[in-house]
This record gives structure tokens, sequence and C-alpha cells, in this order.
């Protein structure tokens, strides 16, 4: 009986056997599949930074701003609307790095900071002036007023404006070039003084708004670097009392920009008829690009760092900052110790800082468009 039970019962467990070795095979292969996808895709990310491509958020704002009005009347643009309101700081702006447009804010308004920093208060103040436009509510009107006021107010007599208002007595008091924030609250205050989108504003609104872009355009031509006598560009943040460039966070050290002077130059060359002081600026400003530009090098990930490698058909890249004295293009760490070398500095901050980029390229496309427009009545380019 027990003889008759024991072959069977063999057989059963070759049988579960033959599963076990199935599954292992099975799962060899598909790890090898794997393993080969792993590979392509490692191998396709070791490009240069700008071919690789990098992911970023939706940008709602420019959604946003090609809606009909009665998508701002809908229960969305109602909803969305709403919830802007909800964040509006009691000075009158909004945080960063949060969105605003999403949830509404339940705590306390007294704890909420706002900035001009990273799109923040100027792209609310748009939305909520088209959906006044549209849907005529008065709530919008006032935090679009509320906005504006507070943007006037945190104006230095010198002209430039700080990273917050009411102020800290950090580097964020300085003149903030950075992530184009000045440029940014100009151009509002352009379209403010401008735009028929902002018609529906009183006429003194409107007046101060321009009297305060002028006065940025006054303070952006004393901010660029002068170096031996020839001016250049100009560093992300500057003395709010005596132009100078100034410091921000450990890793940005004085310097000059090769990002953000991209956008500075950029607004100039959207003036019309520009001053004499305007193009001088402008041409000395292209002039650096031109001669600061770096070949024969490019930005790679590799192994999850960012390294740099020789290569003569690389694109021309420009350095996010520069040596004033000696236009070497400089990094640093969270030490602050200024290098000379991208390999120098940790990998926490190779990774994730933009070090290089192609900000020049922009601003030789708009020069080149922008001499064509004006030099037939200006001779200063000829000098």
């Amino acid at each position: 009986m027990h003889s008759k039970l024991r072959r069977p019962l063999k057989i059963y467990f070759d049988y579960k056997r033959l599963q076990q070795i199935s599954i292992l095979a099975a799962a060899a292969v598909l790890l090898s599949v794997f393993s080969a996808l792993f590979a392509e895709q490692s191998k396709a990310a070791d490009n240069s930074a700008a071919d690789r491509p990098r992911y970023r958020p939706r940008n709602q704002w420019a959604d946003f701003s090609k809606q009909p009005d009665k998508w701002y009347r809908s229960k969305e643009g109602i909803r969305i609307a709403e919830n802007i309101l909800s964040w509006q700081s009691p000075h009158g702006s909004w945080p960063k790095n949060i969105s605003t447009t999403q949830e509404p804010f339940t705590g306390d308004p007294n704890t909420l900071r706002g900035t001009f920093d990273n799109n923040a208060t100027t792209e609310e103040i748009r939305f909520l002036a088209r959906a006044f436009r549209a849907t005529k509510d008065k709530r919008y009107k006032q935090a679009v007023l509320k906005g504006i006021d507070n943007i006037l107010e945190a104006q230095y007599p010198t002209g430039g404006w700080p990273q917050y208002y009411p102020l800290d007595k950090d580097y964020s008091r300085h003149i903030t070039f950075n992530d184009n924030a000045m440029v940014r609250l100009m151009n509002l205050l352009r379209d403010v003084a401008d735009s028929h989108d902002f018609a529906f504003l009183d006429s003194d609104r409107r007046k101060a708004a321009r009297k305060s872009f002028d006065r940025g355009i006054q303070c952006i031509l004393k901010c660029q670097i002068i170096v031996n006598g020839k001016p250049t560009v100009w560093c992300a943040q500057h003395d709010e009392l005596d132009y100078s460039p100034r410091p921000a966070r450990t890793y940005e050290l004085v310097s000059l920009s090769g990002s953000e002077s991209s956008g500075i130059l950029e607004l100039l060359m959207s003036l019309d008829h520009p001053s004499p002081e305007v193009i001088r600026a402008i041409k000395a400003g292209a002039e650096w690009y031109e001669s600061s530009k770096i070949t024969g090098i490019r930005v790679v990930w590799t192994g999850g760092d960012r390294v740099v490698r020789e290569d003569p058909n690389a694109p021309v890249l420009w350095a996010r900052f520069y040596e004033i004295e000696s236009n070497r293009p400089m990094f640093s760490g969270r030490d602050g110790i200024k290098k000379y070398s991208l390999a120098e500095i940790e990998q926490e901050r190779r990774r994730g800082y933009a070090w290089y980029g192609s900000w020049g390229d922009s601003v030789a496309e708009n020069y080149a468009k922008w001499k064509e427009k004006w030099a037939p009545e200006q001779n200063v380019l000829k000098k």
C-alpha cells in the first residue's frame, strides 16, 4: 500500500520542481531583457546636457493664457481663481514652489511668505487680471491691485527689486536678476502700463507702472559690470545701494552671469527706439557673449553624474558663472570655494545645478534681428 503511493508522490514533486525551474528560466530571460533595456537607456543618457531631454512640469500658466473668456467663467476657471485668491499673502504677493492653482490655502494667511522668485506673483496677477475681465468679479480686481501695489512699493530708490518684500536680512535683499526675477517684474509692469489686458486699472497706477519700468531700465544700465574700462554683462545679484555685484547662496559667487545676462539683454532689445545708452549696453553685452563662448567640450550624464568631456564637434556652450577679473568659467560647491573645473566640486552640486547652457544662442539670434531693425537710425552701433 505504501509502496504504491511512493511513486505517484515522486512524480508530483518532480512536476512541482519543473514548475519552479520554468519560473526561474522565465525570470532569467526577463532579467536579461531588462538589463539590455537599461544598458540602452544608460547609453542614450550619456550625451550632452543640451541634447539630454529633461523633465519639466507642464507650464500651466501658458495653458491658462490660451483659454477663452468663457473658460474663466466656467466652474474650473472659477475654482482655480478662488484657489489663487486664497494663497495671496497679506502684503499682496504669492509664495513660490507651490501650486497655487490646485488646492485652496486653509491655514493662517499671516504665515504666507510671498516672493518674486520662480515665477511667483507675476503669473497669479496675470491670471486674476484675465479672470476679472471675463467675470467682472471685483475680488479678482482687488487682488490684482494689491499685487501691483506690492511690486511698486518693493522697488528700491535705485530702481531694482529684491527677491522678497517685505525684506529679509540675507542675500535676497539684493537686486535680484537671478532666475530672471527682475526681468519678469519689469515685463509685467510694462504690460500694466501699456497692454489692453490691464485697461481696467486706473490711470495713476498705469503711469506709476511706466515710471517704475523706466527706473528699472536705468538700474540695469548702472548695474552692467565694467572690466578694464569696458562694459560686459551682469551678476545674478547686485547691491541695492551702489549697484555692485553681490553673491547669493554659497555656490553662487560674485561673477559675470552667462545665464541671467541673457534675459536682461533680451529685455533691453525689446525696447522701442532705444537710447544711445541702451544701444551701447546691448552692443557690449552681445560682444561679451561672442567672446565668452566655449567650444570643444560636451557636458554629459554618465553613471548618474554630470561630467565634461572633450569633443570638437560639440555645440557652443556658455558657463553659468565667469570670474570677473579673468573671464574664466568658475564653479563652487556648498563650501563656497571657487574652482575652475566642474569636476572639482561635489557630485551633489554637479548634478543639481545648471553650470553650462546655450544661453548665448538666443542672444546672438535676437541681436542679429535687433541690429537689422535699429541700425539704420542709430549710428551708435558703428562706434
